[in-house]
C-alpha cells in the first residue's frame, strides 16, 4: 500500500463546494426533518434541498471537463440495462399503486441521483462540501435528538399513537446520518496534525458515535462499526502509522467491551441499539428472516422473469403495501425482476464495488476514505432494509463509481454549449 498525503486543503471553488453541501442536505433530508424547526416548516425540506442542489450540480457539471476511467463502463451499462428491464418487468406486474410509485423513483429519480453522485465524487471541492454538509447535518440531528429526549418530547420508537411505519423509517435514516457524520469525524481525526486538533475530532467522533445509538437502528450500528474500523485505519496505514492504526482498533474493541459490560449491569434506552442487535432472536424480531424466506419461495415460483415490479407485497398477501418489500435489494430484484434483473443488479452493484477496490488502490487516501465512509452505510442498508426506489441508494452507487471520475479545472467562460466538449 503506497503512502500519500492524506490531507488536502479544500479547493477554492465556491460553486462546486455549494453543490456538494446542498446535495448532502438532500441526501439526509429525511433525517433533518427530525429537527422540530425543519419538520414544522410549511415547505418540505426534501423539495427545498432538491431545488437548491440540482441547479448547482448542473452548473458544476457544465463548467468543467471530466476524465472518466474506462473501468466504470460495464457497471454503468448494466445500470442502464437494469432500468430498462425493470420497466419491462412492470408490464407483467399485478401491482398498481406500488408500481406507479416505485418505478418512476427507480428510473427517473435514480438517474438524477446517480449522476449527482458521479459529479460530487469526481470533483474535489464538491466532495469536501458534501462531507462538511454531512457533518453539519449529523451534528444538528444528534443535538436535536438528544435535547428532545432530555425534555421528554420525543420517545424512542415513536410516541403513542404515531404511525409505526413512519417512525421506523425516521429512526433508520436519523441513525444513518449520525453514523456517517461520526465516521467522517473519525477520518478527520486520523488526518489531523496537532494534539488539540486530534482531540477535537476524536471527541466529536465519539459524541456522534454515541448519538448514533440513540435511535436504536441496527443498520446504523453495523455501519458505524464498519466505518470506524476502516476509514481511520486506511488513512493511518497509508501514512505508515501502523502502530497507531493497531491502537485505534484496540481502542474500538475496548469501547465495545465497555458498552457490553454496561449493558449487562444497567440496561438503558441510550444503548437500545446494542440490546436490539445482540438479541438472540434478532432476525425473527426484525421480521427479516420470514420476509426473506417468503421472497425466495416466491422467486422460485415466478422463475425466470419474476413477479414484476411491486408484485411482491401482493403475492405475499400484504396487499398494495410498499413497506412490505423484501428488505434486501438483491432478493427484491430476484423476486420482482427474475434472473435477468438479478444478473444485471449483480453486475451493476458488484461491479461498482470491484471498481472502487481496483481504482481506490491508486487514488489519494483522503478521497478513498471519504467515499468509503459515504458508501458503507448505504451498503449495509441495502442488505437489510430499503427498496430500489430509495434515492440514497443510487447516490451512493454514484459515489462508488465516482472513484473513476475526475473533474478538470473549471472552464473559463463556460457559458456556451460548446464548452461541454
Amino acid at each position: 500500500m503506497r503512502a500519500d498525503d492524506a490531507r488536502l486543503a479544500p479547493p477554492r471553488d465556491a460553486l462546486a463546494w455549494l453543490s456538494g453541501a446542498t446535495t448532502a442536505l438532500l441526501h439526509f433530508a429525511g433525517a433533518s426533518k427530525s429537527i422540530p424547526l425543519i419538520g414544522a416548516s410549511p415547505i418540505d425540506f426534501t423539495v427545498l434541498s432538491a431545488t437548491l442542489a440540482l441547479p448547482l450540480l448542473m452548473l458544476c457539471a457544465m463548467t468543467r471537463g471530466w476524465v472518466i476511467a474506462p473501468e466504470i463502463g460495464l457497471p454503468l451499462a448494466a445500470i442502464g440495462a437494469l432500468w430498462l428491464w425493470l420497466v419491462l418487468a412492470g408490464c407483467w406486474s399485478a401491482s398498481g399503486a406500488v408500481l406507479a410509485a416505485k418505478l418512476p423513483e427507480i428510473t427517473l429519480l435514480g438517474l438524477v441521483m446517480l449522476l449527482a453522485g458521479l459529479v460530487v465524487a469526481g470533483d474535489e471541492a464538491a466532495l469536501h462540501g458534501f462531507c462538511v454538509g454531512v457533518l453539519g447535518a449529523g451534528v444538528a440531528v444528534a443535538a436535536s435528538l438528544a435535547a428532545n429526549l432530555a425534555e421528554g418530547s420525543v420517545a424512542l420508537g415513536g410516541l403513542p399513537g404515531a404511525d409505526p411505519e413512519k417512525w421506523r423509517i425516521a429512526y433508520q435514516v436519523t441513525g444513518l446520518a449520525i453514523a456517517t457524520a461520526a465516521a467522517l469525524a473519525a477520518v478527520r481525526w486520523a488526518e489531523a496534525r496537532g494534539a488539540w486538533t486530534r482531540l477535537f475530532w476524536l471527541g466529536l467522533a465519539l459524541a456522534l458515535a454515541f448519538g448514533a445509538l440513540l435511535p436504536g437502528g441496527r443498520a446504523a450500528l453495523l455501519a458505524l462499526a464498519l466505518c470506524l474500523a476502516s476509514g481511520p485505519v486506511l488513512i493511518l496505514l497509508r501514512q505508515h502509522k501502523h502502530g497507531l492504526a493497531a491502537l485505534w482498533l484496540l481502542f474500538l474493541l475496548g469501547l465495545g467491551g465497555a458498552g457490553l459490560a454496561f449493558l449487562g449491569v444497567e440496561p438503558s434506552q441510550t444503548i437500545r441499539a446494542l440490546e436490539r442487535i445482540l438479541a438472540p432472536n434478532m432476525l425473527e424480531s426484525s421480521g427479516r428472516g420470514p420476509l426473506w424466506e417468503e421472497a425466495l419461495r416466491l422467486a422460485g415460483l415466478a422463475m425466470p422473469f419474476g413477479l414484476g415490479i411491486g408484485g411482491f407485497s401482493l403475492a405475499a398477501g400484504f396487499g398494495e403495501w410498499r413497506g412490505r418489500h423484501p428488505h434486501n435489494l438483491g432478493i427484491e430484484t430476484l423476486v420482482e425482476a427474475g434472473l435477468p434483473g438479478f444478473a444485471l443488479w449483480l453486475i451493476a452493484f458488484g461491479g461498482a464495488a470491484f471498481v472502487f477496490w481496483r481504482l481506490g488502490r491508486s487514488a489519494p487516501s483522503w478521497r478513498v476514505a471519504r467515499l468509503l465512509m459515504l458508501c458503507l452505510p448505504m451498503a449495509v442498508t441495502l442488505q437489510v432494509s430499503t427498496d430500489l426506489g430509495n434515492r440514497m441508494v443510487w447516490l451512493a452507487l454514484g459515489f462508488a463509481l465516482g472513484i473513476g471520475v475526475t473533474a478538470r479545472a473549471p472552464i473559463r467562460g463556460a457559458g456556451h454549449v460548446r464548452a461541454l466538449g
